[in-house]
């Protein structure tokens, strides 16, 4: 069930059995010569929304900008300050708290993400702490590719090459869900460096077509729906088991 494709009543009905939701969250930002710029927020809404189809979970619209100021180099590329991630956050999660949701589980998709995510979990729960009052409701997150079991499908499906941005296993994600929008393009080298960056300019400097450490050219639909299928599975038993906790 997809809370944007619902209405208010479906909702509220929903609200009468479980009380979870799932919000994918990511980035718009390069990913290299053939990665779509919202490969970050596509990964976990397709996960998501697979895993809706699949079981009697809701999935809230994705929450598609993040941080993503050291890909600014590369046209397309948008992002967030920290700050305002964080203040946007608290919108939503006050919103969906104040309609009777009291599990909200963040599937991300861009590492960037992480530790902003963090703060704005802690920011959240801060308000309870400094009032004296019991929170009533719970916060998590993670990383679609740290689901249980993901990591190993995608080095079997991909064991060398994968690297760790515009990895062939994002790509392959996108790919399944958009089939549409397969692109091919030699990468030269064929495996990208690894290393590490500053800013934008630094960034652009040292990984020119953007990747880090990987060779996407081997992403293809079929690769990606066994990893899609493997996160949403995992996915499914991961939010299911965290929504039932406060049964």
């Amino acid at each position: 069930m997809l809370l944007h494709q619902s209405t208010w009543q479906e909702i509220e009905t929903f609200l009468e059995t479980s009380t979870g939701v799932v919000i994918p969250i990511g980035s718009t930002e390069q990913h290299g010569p053939n990665g779509l710029l919202g490969t970050d927020a596509l990964c976990p809404e397709i996960i998501a929304h697979e895993a809706s189809k699949a079981s009697d979970i809701l999935v809230a619209p994705t929450f598609n900008v993040g941080i993503a100021q050291h890909h600014l180099g590369f046209a397309g590329t948008i992002t967030l300050r920290p700050s305002t991630m964080i203040a946007a956050l608290q919108d939503w999660i006050d919103s969906l708290v104040r309609h009777g949701f009291t599990r909200i589980y963040f599937l991300n998709g861009h590492g960037g993400n992480v530790p902003t995510i963090q703060a704005a979990i802690a920011e959240s729960y801060s308000d309870w702490s400094m009032s004296g009052e019991a929170c009533p409701y719970r916060l998590t997150s993670r990383n679609w590719w740290e689901l249980p079991g993901v990591a190993k499908v995608c080095r079997d499906v991909f064991p060398v090459g994968d690297g760790s941005h515009a990895t062939a296993s994002e790509v392959a994600v996108t790919y399944f869900g958009y089939p549409a929008s397969v692109k091919r393009v030699e990468m030269s080298p064929k495996i990208a460096p690894d290393g590490d960056f500053a800013d934008a300019a630094d960034y652009r400097a040292t990984f020119p077509d953007g990747r880090i450490g990987s060779d996407p050219s081997q992403a293809t639909p079929e690769k990606g729906e066994t990893i899609t299928l493997a996160a949403r599975d995992a996915l499914i038993e991961e939010a299911t088991r965290f929504f039932r906790s406060n049964d």
